[in-house]
């Protein structure tokens, strides 16, 4: 090695001189001493070995010690996994499954800060002092507003599928419309639920047509179950036929069986909305005669992730009696928010899709505020429901349209975590810090949709445009 590699090797600092950089201050408060101190040892033993074999002069050394908190930040994000971040949804997609759907009401998120850093009365009856049932609340709440017998819940509705599947249909003959044999969210194929669940799958009919007949003719001596299946954001057009769940809930009492129905999105009750005019609601299927309903409660409910279980109370009891419950069933914190939103409901507030359709004249004051603020047009643009729900209903209204710049959509995507170096902000009071934000790239335009963005949080979304605008790009 020559004198000049010894003078470089030199210039690297010591592990504690680098860790008392106060850039490295967040990185500290997410990842901890030691894996920190194991990272900065990494990457200076990189360096050396790059010092010793002479690819690293001395313009390049500085510079990569200069950007050494940086390359910190992005090693252990890679290893690590960054944080969850609070984003601005900005799609025109409601029920977006990619930014965790639905956003808990503020005082239902505000409530749970009180029961979750102290103790609460999840498994106890205060009246008596004697151990109680958590399901319990649930279940009042969820039988009043869907007219169901009794009810349970599940950490999400495959999980309740599965449960109900695998207590009524281990070993045994479940029925299915092969139209209805869908992939859900995440890969997940409902014959692949059946088959986990220990059901046999029978399936009837075509990809298009499935007439009641079809199930009639393959009912036989191990066939425990008819299970129909809402078809999330799968359609077919055109020359098509299924049975409706009325028919097949008069089918399933003539031979003795079980009819279960996976309604999907977590729509309660019925809904005005010409977005739902062809989804039938979870106390609409109750109704009609359907032994179980399956539905969402972090879609269209407005609740935290979980499984809705609804129906006939023996078949229920013996779900919620079966061990698998005990794995599938809801901690403290998801049972919280889900009593506090179906409160929400049983008080007759608005669930919060309504967002997409309701006030259109404060909608429309919010739009020209921010196009005179960001400089941006204010077209016609659709929005969607989202979740699997009402997959082919655009919602007319209008949207603001900024230039398609890649470099600004992606500094907008970044947030706060943008490595390059920020202008000053002048502090805001109440405003939050500038978080990422996320809007939808078509037509050669970069929509911000404000259906999709509460109001509170309309001077952030400016904040953060602005500030993605201030930003150098790659090429400054």
């Amino acid at each position: 090695m020559s004198s000049v590699d010894s003078d470089r090797r030199r210039q690297l600092p010591a592990v504690d001189r680098v860790l008392a950089d106060p850039r490295l201050r967040p990185l500290l408060s997410l990842y901890g001493s030691t894996a920190l101190t194991t990272q900065v040892r990494d990457l200076l033993a990189a360096l050396r070995l790059e010092i010793e074999s002479g690819r690293l002069d001395e313009a390049t050394l500085i510079q990569r010690l200069g950007s050494l908190p940086d390359e910190l930040e992005t090693t252990l994000a890679v290893r690590f996994g960054p944080p969850l971040r609070r984003v601005l949804n900005a799609s025109g997609i409601f029920l977006h499954t990619n930014l965790g759907r639905t956003p808990l009401p503020v005082e239902v998120a505000e409530g749970l800060s009180a029961l979750s850093t102290a103790a609460c009365d999840l498994e106890i009856d205060l009246s008596t002092g004697r151990r109680g049932e958590r399901s319990g609340r649930l279940e009042a709440l969820l039988t009043a507003l869907s007219g169901a017998e009794a009810a349970r819940v599940t950490n999400n509705s495959a999980a309740a599928l599965v449960l109900a599947l695998h207590v009524l249909a281990d070993g045994r003959d479940v029925i299915v419309s092969r139209g209805e044999q869908v992939e859900i969210g995440g890969s997940f194929r409902i014959p692949d639920i059946l088959a986990a669940a220990g059901a046999r799958v029978i399936e009837v009919g075509t990809t298009n047509r499935t007439r009641l007949a079809d199930y009639e003719g393959a009912i036989g001596p191990t066939t425990a179950v008819l299970l129909k299946v809402h078809a999330s954001n799968f359609r077919i057009s055109g020359f098509v036929e299924s049975v409706e769940a009325p028919a097949l809930a008069d089918l399933s009492r003539r031979h003795g069986l079980v009819l279960i129905a996976d309604e999907g999105a977590g729509l309660l009750r019925r809904h005005a909305a010409p977005a739902f005019a062809g989804h039938p609601s979870m106390s609409e299927l109750l109704a009609s005669g359907c032994d179980l309903v399956i539905g969402s409660g972090d879609k269209l409910l407005g609740g935290p992730q979980s499984g809705l279980l609804l129906g006939r109370r023996e078949l229920v009891e013996r779900c919620g009696r079966h061990p698998l419950y005990r794995a599938l069933r809801p901690g403290r914190l998801v049972t919280a928010a889900l009593d506090g939103v179906l409160r929400r409901q049983l008080a007759g507030r608005p669930l919060p899709v309504e967002r997409l359709w309701s006030e259109p004249e404060a909608l429309r004051r919010r739009l020209v505020s921010l196009s005179l603020r960001l400089n941006a047009e204010i077209l016609p643009a659709p929005a969607f429901v989202g979740g699997g729900a009402a997959p082919e209903v655009p919602i007319a209204g209008e949207a603001l349209a900024l230039p398609a710049d890649e470099a600004f959509v992606a500094r907008l995507r970044r947030g706060a975590l943008d490595p390059s170096p920020l202008p000053p902000v002048p502090p805001v009071p109440s405003i939050p810090p500038i978080p990422p934000v996320i809007g939808a790239l078509r037509e050669g335009k970069f929509w911000l949709d404000l259906r999709t963005i509460d109001p509170l949080d309309d001077e952030v979304l400016a904040l953060a445009v602005e500030r993605a605008r201030d930003l150098p790009g790659p090429e400054d």
